[in-house]
């Protein structure tokens, strides 16, 4: 009898009561937990994600500008500095030189009475008591470039 019965289930078609839109074969592929024991899955806030990527790369970028805004200050600094070098240079050319400068030795440039200026090899507290006819500029050394470079000049001084 309990054979019978049996018989009588296996010829009829098995309908399963889970909706095939609920299940899947894989379910390792599914967004969400699909059984009691699977691992907890929470949706991220994909605001919140964007938020701290968009901070992130601001933070970065703002380093990374600050970064080439002293690189470009200190090339318009060091190209000032030269353009005052030239400029110095084609100053103290003009200048009367009664002797040929060497290069890396210092010397001292004078304005006389009437407004020219001399360079000179005698240094300000090197005159003696009669002291100096001249005013002294400043004190300038010449370089391998054959630009000049100021040491030291009083305080007024304007070149």
């Amino acid at each position: 009898m309990a054979l019978v019965g049996y018989e009588r289930m296996s010829n009829k078609e098995f309908i399963n009561p889970i909706d095939k839109d609920k299940i899947t074969e894989n379910p390792h592929s599914l967004e969400y937990a699909h059984h009691a024991g699977s691992a907890l899955i929470k949706p991220e806030d994909q605001g919140k994600i964007k938020g701290r990527a968009l901070s992130a790369m601001e933070h970065q970028t703002d380093m990374q500008l600050n970064q080439i805004y002293e690189q470009m200050q200190l090339l318009a600094d060091q190209a000032k500095k030269l353009q005052d070098r030239k400029n110095i240079s084609e100053f103290i050319y003009t200048a009367e030189m009664r002797f040929e400068p060497l290069i890396n030795h210092t010397y001292h440039l004078y304005q006389k009475e009437n407004g020219s200026y001399l360079l000179s090899l005698i240094a300000p507290e090197q005159w003696g008591r009669s002291g100096a006819a001249f005013t002294w500029v400043a004190t300038v050394k010449l370089l391998a470039d054959h630009t000049w470079d100021v040491l030291d000049k009083p305080a007024e001084s304007e070149i």
